[in-house]
């Protein structure tokens, strides 16, 4: 899958302690977003933060928490990514999500259709 251009970011902000149906809520949204075929996902694990609790969750070893803050990422087209929100709206029931205009400077994914190996044989 190639990407290139104008595309949306959408960025949704969840506690790691926060689950779906008994299951890591983060895990979920991850496996929806390559179920609707999305170019991607990552989830990143913050070190500190704080919601609209105001209840700041640390990694620090005095004040352990195991709730840490996570940021899933998804960039795709306009389109995929405006229709992968409902899903969104199911799952988050406390937390943020938030949308950005991106572009794309590169993005190809691995296997078929990757050129790299062309790029290479070129040089």
């Amino acid at each position: 899958m190639r990407l290139s251009g104008r595309a949306l970011r959408v960025t949704v902000f969840v506690g790691e302690g926060d689950v779906w149906h008994h299951r890591p809520l983060f895990h979920e949204i991850v496996r929806r977003a390559r179920d609707a075929g999305l170019a991607g996902a990552s989830v990143f694990r913050g070190i500190e933060g704080y919601g609209a609790s105001s209840l700041i969750h640390t990694t620090r070893l005095l004040s352990l928490s195991e709730d840490l803050p996570l940021a899933i990422v998804i960039v795709d087209d306009e389109q995929r990514v405006r229709r992968f929100l409902p899903q969104l709206d199911e799952l988050v029931d406390e937390g943020l999500v938030t949308l950005d205009e991106v572009e794309v400077i590169r993005y190809v994914g691995r296997g078929a259709g990757n050129d790299a190996g062309d790029e290479q044989a070129q040089r």
